[in-house]
């Protein structure tokens, strides 16, 4: 088992419509605006960027996003990562009955960040939940958004 490979999954189920969801996913330079620990995404071209991570632990992640698949008629939004993780990160967004919807958010990745590295066996179980929480925080952020947009 290589304890730096992580792979995770959320479901987020949301009482916004699907299409709406996916355009707020989409706009990933937003992100910061409603998921704290999405501390700062810049643009470079129009396909991909820069992001900045940081949750409970103190420690920051950052990484070059590049998009994959984007289509809107599946709600599928993926991008590949390189940097302190490398690897891919999809949202799949779909209606969830009448103006609800259902975001399924995919993530496998390997850290490359050395502070990480070392600490793969100990402290594997605190970097998931430190997932976790971050995942929890950006679905009572996104739904917050959508309330208000």
């Amino acid at each position: 088992m290589d304890f730096n490979h992580y792979r995770f999954r959320s479901l987020w189920t949301l009482s916004a419509p699907a299409p709406v969801v996916y355009r707020v996913l989409e706009r990933i330079e937003e992100y910061p605006r409603w998921w704290p620990q999405v501390r700062e995404v810049v643009r470079l071209d129009d396909t991909s960027g820069l992001v900045r991570i940081r949750s409970v632990l103190p420690i920051e992640l950052r990484a070059t996003l590049h998009e994959g698949r984007r289509d809107p008629e599946t709600g599928i939004l993926e991008v590949g990562l390189s940097g302190d993780i490398d690897g891919w990160a999809r949202w799949t967004v779909t209606r969830l009955g009448p103006g609800g919807s259902l975001a399924r958010y995919e993530q496998e990745v390997v850290v490359r960040k050395p502070l990480l590295r070392r600490l793969a066996v100990p402290a594997r179980p605190v970097f998931r939940m430190n997932h976790a929480l971050m995942m929890l925080a950006g679905r009572r952020g996104l739904e917050a958004w959508l309330e208000a947009v």
